[in-house]
């Protein structure tokens, strides 16, 4: 292994204070834990009491939130077990749909003959005694935070361990700075026990040096999201839907969140006011709602095919409710159109790039908070279309899909501004080299 960097000074007091609070707010916390589905898994593991399974080996931890850090994070995933063959990869994620994406990750990649490599745990909750816990069983050679994941006590276990820690795809929104700064202290010392920070951009760089992270120790290497590659059998899928579906017109809205579905079930139903065979391929981000948004469209009177349930749309149908795992590259691939979702809600917008990587228009609402590195440049490219709200996003779909040739230009935009911005991926694994060494 590498040689560490040289400690540096963080302020203790303020892990303490959070860890107090922490305990203090044990009851509410805990009472969440319990509530929630964990099929198959005890919830033991939200206390660092790891399985003997996952304990004791040779391995890599990388920690993501949720399905989309999961998702963005798929080629990291795939280049660490490549680099790293002597190795296992525990991969942590914080909820449930999380962890169904890490085992479709799991089987997808997996050698026949041989024993996964892949392995899913749930992160511990950050109180000192399951942090210290998880870290001691798991015994990561180093640990990967992905994102804006910073957990303190988390971080600390590993500075006690001897375990190098990187930040990677580091991202902080201006939103999730402006909350960062008001805990800075807390911050600092967090940011105090990481040994190198693979920052999306030089604005994201820059706030978490405002936040203490050593500007030494901080490289600029690009989104991994670029580094997107859609694999054989999202691109089969795709291909096998889009021939089933015949000429009809079909736009997908990706990632969807309350509040969202209604105006996009809105615009729908004006495009079929022109286009009257039109498709709408509708994809919740949370498997959670996917029974209330199928109420939703027919509340709206509007017929309803459900992917889940193998039913196909009829020349009829208005919707075609996308409620499975792991198929949103290749349902984005079967559209002539395709609006990415949290970005008409105040959430601040998802992965723009999966449907520009597919070779489909993009389109947008303008709740781009998340991703505006993404969004300018496919803006420059004159690769993104922008809406101001449903109303704005009818007019939109009943103009482009009337515009082939205006399709295909968007189309051909968006996949050369993903194969031009390619590279994160390599620049992060020379980073991560000089904390663990290539095999």
């Amino acid at each position: 292994m590498a040689a560490r960097q040289p400690a540096r000074r963080g302020a203790p007091w303020a892990r303490r204070l959070y860890s107090a609070a922490l305990y203090g707010l044990a009851p509410l916390i805990w009472r969440r834990v319990w509530r929630e589905r964990l099929p198959g898994r005890p919830r033991r593991e939200r206390l660092g009491l790891l399985s003997p399974a996952l304990a004791g080996e040779r391995t890599i931890w990388l920690h993501c939130a949720s399905v989309g850090e999961v998702q963005a994070a798929r080629p990291l995933i795939e280049a660490l077990l490549a680099h790293y063959p002597g190795h296992l990869l525990t991969v942590t994620t914080m909820t449930a749909t999380g962890a169904e994406r890490v085992q479709a990750l799991r089987e997808a990649l997996a050698e026949p003959g041989e024993a996964p490599r892949l392995r899913h745990a749930f992160v511990p909750l950050d109180f000192p005694g399951a942090a210290k816990r998880f870290v001691a069983r798991l015994r990561p050679e180093l640990a990967l935070f992905f994102e804006t994941e910073l957990w303190p006590n988390l971080l600390h276990a590993c500075r006690r361990r001897g375990v190098p820690v990187a930040v990677v795809n580091g991202r902080l929104s201006p939103r999730a700075f402006r909350g960062y700064r008001r805990l800075r202290p807390l911050m600092r010392d967090a940011l105090s026990r990481v040994d190198w920070l693979a920052a999306k951009s030089a604005a994201d760089a820059e706030r978490f040096r405002a936040l203490g992270m050593a500007p030494a120790l901080t490289r600029v290497v690009g989104s991994l999201k670029f580094d997107i590659s859609p694999d054989g059998g999202a691109i089969e899928v795709s291909e096998r839907l889009r021939t089933r579906l015949g000429e009809r017109p079909v736009w997908v809205a990706g990632s969807t969140h309350p509040g969202e579905d209604e105006q996009l079930l809105a615009a729908h139903a004006r495009l079929r006011e022109t286009l009257t065979s039109a498709l709408l391929v509708l994809v919740p981000r949370h498997p959670r709602r996917f029974d209330a948004v199928a109420a939703l469209c027919r509340e709206q009177g509007l017929a309803l095919a459900r992917r889940s349930r193998d039913e196909w749309p009829a020349a009829d149908t208005a919707v075609y409710l996308g409620d499975t795992m792991g198929e949103l590259l290749a349902l984005y691939g079967a559209g002539d159109l395709a609006f990415v979702g949290g970005s008409l809600a105040p959430i601040g917008g998802h992965n723009l790039l999966e449907p520009a990587a597919m070779g489909v228009p993009v389109l947008t609402g303008p709740g781009l908070a998340n991703f505006e590195d993404v969004a300018e440049v496919l803006r420059e490219a004159g690769a993104l279309v922008e809406v101001a709200d449903g109303e704005a996003l009818a007019g939109t779909l009943v103009r482009l899909l009337a515009d082939r040739s205006e399709c295909r230009r968007l189309a051909d935009a968006g996949r050369r501004v993903v194969a031009a911005n390619r590279g994160a991926l390599a620049t992060t694994l020379e980073g991560l080299a000089t904390l663990l060494p290539d095999e």
